[in-house]
């Protein structure tokens, strides 16, 4: 391998679809809260590091299991990157995850690396294999707005309707997030709720979930007094039926997609 392509190599490991999508979450939700540049990047750039650390730290664990599927998308299943290799940015992207999680504050820093960041490794090492496999992702994305309201010059806590309306996407993105590795999942014992649920369950229940998490976000806030939350609540409706008919990974995109229609609608709402 060329020894320029081995930092995209690494990059595709990080699992950098859902990475990026929680760091542009958490950048949106900085601008909602009232962030100002500074301290906007600091508390984006400690999330980012923990869905790194998250994302390496799957494949690592994963790689047998991936191995013995034959993933084509798993490259340190393939033998692209070494598992040292992938240790080390494990090791890395959590020092600078811990490091800038403080530098937001203390209350900011224990939300984000004992409710966020250990819940992503929690799933990672054990809860994926269990009935309580969705659990990590509500309380990671349920308390997000919470690390980002708190990491504010006067920390602050978010409003309740936050902490639902997060888990209800966190629950939602989880289903659709394991759909189409629920054969492969069943090869290797793997036995979330997802794989408990059925695809045919699941196929049908998730968008429910995202929409559910839709409507807390336009009705959270008091009734609207503009049309724009109710045209982004039918843009939701749109993503959850793109969700329910297609295949592969676009109803996780789809889900992605509902997530950041929510967001931008609380920004534009202030």
């Amino acid at each position: 391998m060329a020894l320029s392509s081995k930092p995209v190599v690494l990059l595709k490991a990080s699992h950098p679809a859902p990475a990026f999508a929680v760091t542009a979450l958490t950048a949106l939700l900085a601008i909602a809260a009232g962030h100002d540049f500074r301290t906007g990047l600091l508390v984006t750039a400690a999330v980012a590091a923990g869905q790194l650390s998250i994302g390496w730290s799957n494949d690592l664990i994963d790689a047998a299991r991936d191995r013995k599927v034959g993933r084509p998308d798993k490259p340190i299943a393939r033998g692209e990157l070494s598992a040292d290799l992938v240790r080390w940015a494990v090791a890395v992207a959590l020092f600078l995850c811990v490091v800038l999680s403080l530098a937001c504050g203390l209350a900011a820093a224990a939300v984000h690396l004992f409710l966020g960041v250990a819940s992503g490794w929690a799933y990672n090492l054990y809860l994926k294999r269990t009935v309580w496999s969705a659990a990590p992702y509500a309380l990671a994305f349920g308390t997000l707005p919470a690390v980002v309201t708190l990491a504010l010059p006067d920390p602050e806590l978010p409003p309740l309707w936050t902490f639902f309306a997060g888990a209800l996407l966190g629950v939602g993105a989880h289903l659709l997030n394991v759909l189409p590795d629920l054969a492969d999942d069943a090869s290797t014992g793997v036995r979330g709720l997802p794989n408990r649920l059925g695809e045919r369950r699941v196929r049908v229940l998730a968008p429910l979930v995202l929409l559910a998490a839709s409507c807390v976000v336009v009705l959270g806030p008091g009734t609207p007094d503009s049309p724009g939350p109710w045209v982004a609540l039918g843009a939701c409706v749109v993503l959850a039926v793109v969700s329910v008919t297609s295949r592969g990974r676009t109803p996780f995109l789809a889900a992605i997609g509902i997530a950041l229609v929510d967001v931008v609608s609380l920004v534009v709402r202030g």
